[in-house]
């Protein structure tokens, strides 16, 4: 299902059509697919509302929803996956063993989760959470490697943006229909039946093909203190110690207009006079067919025009999208405005989410890969994740209104960086002249 690296990059129309039409984009739509699909069940918010529906304390729910931080923290074993096939499955190579393995774990996760009852005891369900969402977190660092080694740069933003249409499919079954599924036939049914679908990744992963290892590539084995270490001192010597440190600070605050806000944004949906079948319809279903839109947007962009001019566009969209949401807060209960903010917002969550990882993915050292984009990952995330925490008690002290729009502000020290880093980036996901 994949194909060889294409050299030849072309302008216009035909480098976009070149892209997306690769076997390669439809592996990494079912692999997509299967990285989003475990996320909602195992780690987020189909799980929770599982929890809470058969009664557990929100405390409780809390700490289990703590498993999750396998995903932020997926790049301590990353090294691992950089250097060595899985053991059992060293024949398929070193990212398709790893790749099948992980993907059978979650299956089975899934699996288990859908018989345990947590109201009855909440730590056989803790230990496999803490297992699928582990499994969860390793399928996600190889299907990032596997995607930037398996195609050349040029085609990178079309791999993006193909990963993220399955990844946002996987989010829609994983969400609304586990939910729709919970409702009529009970959780065992819904999870069974999410299960099942993990069997789309995994017939993915038998078929495609194992990805060339770089002609430099290191072979020797070294010892794990130089397997964490050999990807940080990689960055740093390609990029110089400023150019690397502008680098990882511009990646920690791009999204972090976004992240600041996605924790108060379903308590404000409800404070706006909506109830949960809206919040389902609007958010779950509408909104993230908006956000597959603009990931599509954001990868045929940057094919035409590469990474450089679109993250100063998805810079500004993300900003811009944040104040959108004060037209929910002025018209409270009005679907128009609803609908009108989560256009915005995820249409520009979309768009930036591909140029942001079409940009990543151009950083890596291929001797590396799983291990520096799963720290670029886990940078990405952390900073708005921790400040999202507090995001509450400035609503309280303030507005919503006014959080909306400090959160826009945040986007200024970001655009300053990228003002300094301009000329020193090549753009790498451009065509050729």
């Amino acid at each position: 299902m994949s194909d060889p690296a294409a050299p030849a990059s072309y302008k216009g129309w035909a480098g976009i059509k070149r892209a997306f039409g690769t076997p390669s984009a439809l592996t990494m739509a079912l692999l997509g697919f299967g990285s989003g699909l475990p996320f909602l069940l195992i780690a987020s918010q189909t799980l929770s509302t599982r929890l809470r529906d058969v009664g557990l304390d929100l405390g409780s729910i809390g700490l289990i929803s703590l498993a999750s931080f396998f995903y932020l923290l997926k790049f301590v074993w990353a090294p691992v996956l950089d250097r060595y096939a899985l053991p059992l499955l060293a024949f398929m190579g070193r990212r398709r063993s790893w790749l099948l393995a992980s993907q059978v774990v979650v299956l089975v996760g899934l699996i288990a989760l859908a018989f345990v009852r947590p109201e009855q005891g909440v730590w056989p369900l803790v230990a496999w959470v803490l297992i699928a969402s582990f499994a969860g977190a390793t399928q996600d660092s190889v299907v990032d490697a596997y995607r930037i080694e398996i195609a050349p740069e040029t085609s990178q933003a079309a791999l993006a943006a193909t990963y993220t249409l399955g990844y946002r499919i996987g989010l829609i079954l994983a969400g609304a229909g586990a939910l729709y599924l919970a409702q009529y036939e009970g959780w065992i049914i819904a999870y069974l039946a999410m299960a099942a679908l993990m069997l789309l990744p995994i017939v993915a992963t038998l078929s495609c093909r194992e990805p060339a290892r770089p002609a430099n590539a290191v072979q020797r084995r070294i010892d794990v203190g130089e397997a964490f270490l050999k990807p940080i001192t990689s960055f740093f010597t390609r990029n110089g110690i400023v150019l690397a440190l502008a680098l990882l600070a511009f990646v920690g605050m791009y999204k972090f207009p976004d992240q600041v806000i996605g924790v108060m944004a379903g308590p404000f949906y409800l404070d706006s006079g909506f109830d949960k079948a809206d919040i389902a319809t609007v958010s779950k279903l509408f909104g993230v067919w908006m956000g597959i839109g603009g990931a599509f947007l954001g990868g045929i962009a940057v094919a035409a025009f590469g990474f450089r001019r679109m993250l100063l566009v998805a810079a500004l969209g993300v900003a811009l999208s944040n104040l959108a949401f004060l037209l929910m807060a002025h018209n409270p209960g009005q679907l128009w405005a609803f609908y009108a903010a989560l256009s915005a917002d995820n249409l520009f969550q979309g768009f930036a989410g591909t140029v942001l990882v079409a940009f990543m993915s151009s950083l890596t050292d291929r001797n590396f890969t799983a291990t520096q984009y799963a720290l670029l990952v886990s940078l990405a995330n952390l900073p708005g994740k921790f400040v999202g925490g507090v995001s509450g008690y400035i609503v309280e002290a303030t507005s919503y209104s006014t959080f909306f729009m400090l959160s826009a502000v945040t986007v200024v020290p970001t655009l300053l960086l990228l003002a300094w880093l301009w000329p020193r980036l090549s753009d790498r996901g451009a065509p050729a002249p």
